[in-house]
């Protein structure tokens, strides 16, 4: 599903040390250790409900990148048509039923109310590297107006949160690209679309969001070592269902995966916690890859890390805000 891509490795020019939620009593050199967890898809209703539950035990909130085709029913596949794909395509197909979409609407509606941040990951999760920005802003208009219409389309207008067509045409700030497939096009619909963040970039190592000149502020998933080699990886749990068993569900090993994977979660943490304090960044999808491995890894990570005092976990929207705060603080900006 996600290929590790060449992107350009990001660097933030800084002003004295990384930017961050300063705890009151720290000193200058020692911001609060910020931790973004973000999950693609976002389509299994059973998983919205876990990870909820694992935001609430830990103190976390997380940022979910919604694919809107889970928000049509097979039947209504034909009102979609992705740039230069045939009408009703989608490579992660559609709802079964209405009552699955309407589960779907309550489960987004409730992680928005606690606190947590919802982003587009467009609609059929197509490979848009080749994409004009006309055809992203088709796409963006898709998922837009789906969103919008998603209540009244499920046949069940009168359940619509009084608010929801205000966050449907504002709420939704943040991006991940499919496939992490980046490109010049891509970035210029965003900015004329009114995005504010994209995450759909990697780095070297953890990295700082960066600000540029197209309007936006770019976030990358980071590679971390993994592994008895300490193989670099990306941070995604995609990523390391490919490394640990190329791809192919292998529930038999997968106590011995959820171990390499929080020894890897731990130590990328821990560099950072006892160093220069960069957030760091872990991608995970609506997916229980080997058995649950690397989702029972991130909530045993999440409940070591989330309760101490000098650590948050956070969203992308809320490390965006922290950093550019952080940033202006410092006589800069982000």
């Amino acid at each position: 599903m996600f290929r590790s891509s060449l992107s350009t490795l990001f660097a933030f020019a800084l002003v004295g040390c990384p930017l961050s939620v300063r705890a009151q009593d720290q000193a200058p050199d020692k911001p609060k250790q910020l931790v973004v967890v973000s999950f693609d898809g976002a389509h299994d209703t059973r998983l919205w409900e876990k990870s909820r539950d694992m935001a609430k035990r830990t103190g976390a909130h997380f940022t979910y990148f919604l694919s809107c085709t889970f928000l049509m029913t097979k039947e209504d596949r034909k009102s979609y048509q992705a740039p230069h794909e045939k009408r009703g395509k989608s490579n992660i197909g559609f709802a079964p039923d209405d009552a699955d979409v309407i589960k779907r609407l309550d489960e987004i509606w409730r992680a928005r109310s606690e606190g947590h941040d919802i982003g587009s990951h467009a609609c059929g999760h197509f490979d848009g590297a080749k994409w004009n920005v006309d055809d992203w802003k088709q796409e963006f208009d898709f998922f837009r107006n789906t969103l919008r219409e998603a209540w009244a389309n499920a046949g069940v207008p009168e359940r619509e949160p009084v608010e929801w067509r205000d966050f449907a045409e504002k709420g939704i700030i943040g991006f991940r690209a499919p496939y992490l497939a980046t490109s010049p096009s891509l970035v210029n619909a965003l900015r004329d679309f009114g995005f504010r963040y994209d995450a759909s970039q990697v780095s070297k190592g953890p990295a700082l969001p960066r600000a540029t000149d197209d309007g936006l502020v770019h976030f990358a998933l980071p590679l971390i070592p993994e592994g008895p080699s300490a193989k670099p990886v990306i941070g995604m749990d995609y990523n390391l269902f490919v490394r640990h068993s190329l791809g192919i569900e292998d529930k038999k090993h997968s106590a011995a995966y959820e171990e390499r994977t929080l020894v890897a979660y731990r130590a990328a943490f821990e560099k950072q916690y006892e160093g220069d304090r960069i957030p760091l960044q872990l991608g995970f999808h609506f997916v229980e890859m080997n058995g649950g491995a690397y989702w029972r890894a991130l909530d045993r990570f999440l409940t070591e890390v989330c309760a101490k005092p000098d650590v948050a976990c956070v969203s992308h929207r809320e490390a965006m805000d922290i950093v550019g705060r952080e940033k202006k603080a410092a006589g800069a900006a982000l």
